[in-house]
């Protein structure tokens, strides 16, 4: 078995890691941008993996495409020089069905489609990072293998990380990390968190029919726009009775649909939304009570309806050591001050599934500029500091030697 690293030796091969991703940060932003200029919904992204594919093949490697979009490439030792299996680093490739409001030279020139969750830069930052992990293999000095996600079609659910494991992505996986920007932690800053720190996220819709009628005789018929109603404010009131409130449900209507006519009660009509949920246990619990309250809130209502219910992901429940990792890893890469604690989000992330097979962690990635503008995700003017490209190589890079050598023990 290899020992483990010296102090100096890891602190040297952290100063190798960020000489060379210097020497790769111009071109990673050109990509990120080019990306970003050309941005591709779930499982259309074509473009993206050619390009993908067509660099790693550049620099002497062998990309392995998944059916459909998305690619695969191993980098270094098929097994562990210590024993231990491969690491994986998985960057996510599509982008959201909205305009691009940006502003900059290299907004979308796809109407309606933009990189506005940051997958642009999550991409090149596991590209670079693979790239230079193929440098440090060509110098013997990767300790284990290391194997690159480029994942389809995180933004819909299903998502594609169960297209990837589907097609044995995880096959010889020891741990698997990834980043995820977060506008609100400033550039250079990883947020990091031990257990959930995303939630579980399902998509709803209830559908309501009835004859429909005239607005001034509501007792001949059922009354859709009403019923509508009591669902959008009694069912979440329900959930929060039924469900341990510790596990912060929460149901939110994001699209209402009925009627044309203030005088005329429609014969049809739909609530859509999503249920989100910070616990495991009230997740699998979730499905039987929504539907179950649905159907009691419109009983005395004269009306059919059909619910759809989409499981979704389950919460992104980080392993501690591989926190441990990627922490370690931040401290080398990007400064003893680098990482911060972060929270348990409500939104959902299907890097999820991947930890229902392996252990790993997403940490959160600093795009604030300093001093500078709070954006959100999943908006049309959401904007990086691309100097964040830069760190998340430099991060992920760093977390596959760390996790490689088996400095930090998983569990």
């Amino acid at each position: 078995m290899t020992p483990h690293p010296t102090e100096p030796e890891t602190e040297a091969l952290a100063s190798r890691v960020a000489a060379l991703v210097a020497s790769l940060a111009d071109e990673l932003v050109e990509i990120r941008r080019d990306l970003h200029a050309h941005p591709e919904t779930a499982r259309a992204e074509h473009r993206t993996t050619e390009l993908l594919a067509r660099r790693l093949e550049l620099a002497g490697l062998r990309p392995r495409l998944l059916p459909g979009t998305g690619l695969l490439c191993d980098v270094g030792p098929s097994s562990a020089i210590s024993g231990r299996d491969r690491v994986a680093l998985r960057a996510d490739l599509d982008a959201l069905p909205l305009v691009d409001a940006c502003g900059l030279p290299w907004a979308s020139r796809t109407p309606g489609v933009a990189h506005a969750c940051g997958h642009d830069v999550h991409t090149a930052a596991v590209l670079g990072a693979g790239l230079v992990l193929a440098e440090l293999d060509a110098d013997g000095l990767l300790p284990t293998g290391v194997r690159l996600i480029f994942q389809p079609a995180e933004e819909v659910q299903p998502g594609g990380s169960l297209d990837v494991i589907g097609a044995g992505g995880l096959e010889g996986v020891a741990q698997v990390f990834a980043v995820h920007c977060d506008p609100r932690l400033e550039v250079g800053r990883i947020g990091t968190r031990t257990g959930p720190i995303t939630s579980a996220s399902d998509e709803v819709k209830v559908s309501i029919s009835a004859a429909g009628g005239h607005t001034s005789r509501p007792h001949l018929t059922g009354d859709v726009v009403f019923a509508l109603g009591q669902v959008i404010t009694q069912v979440p009131a329900i959930l929060g009775r039924r469900l341990d409130p510790r596990s912060g449900v929460n149901l939110t209507w994001g699209a209402v649909a009925a009627g044309g006519a203030y005088n005329v009660i429609p014969g049809a009509g739909s609530v859509q939304g999503t249920l989100r949920c910070l616990d495991v246990r009230s997740w699998e619990q979730a499905t039987e009570v929504f539907m179950s309250a649905v159907e009691q809130v419109l009983a005395p209502y004269q009306v059919e309806v059909d619910i759809s219910y989409v499981r979704g992901v389950p919460p992104v429940e980080n392993e501690a050591g591989s926190v441990a990792a990627i922490e370690e890893a931040a401290r080398l890469a990007l400064g003893a001050d680098a990482v911060t604690p972060t929270e348990q989000s409500l939104g959902g992330e299907d890097f999820a599934w991947y930890l229902t097979h392996v252990p790993g962690a997403m940490a959160r990635l600093g795009t604030r500029s300093p001093g500078g503008r709070v954006y959100d995700i999943h908006q049309g003017d959401f904007s990086v500091d691309e100097e964040s490209i830069e760190h998340a190589a430099r991060l992920l890079a760093m977390t596959a030697l760390v996790a490689g050598s088996g400095a930090v023990p998983i569990g």
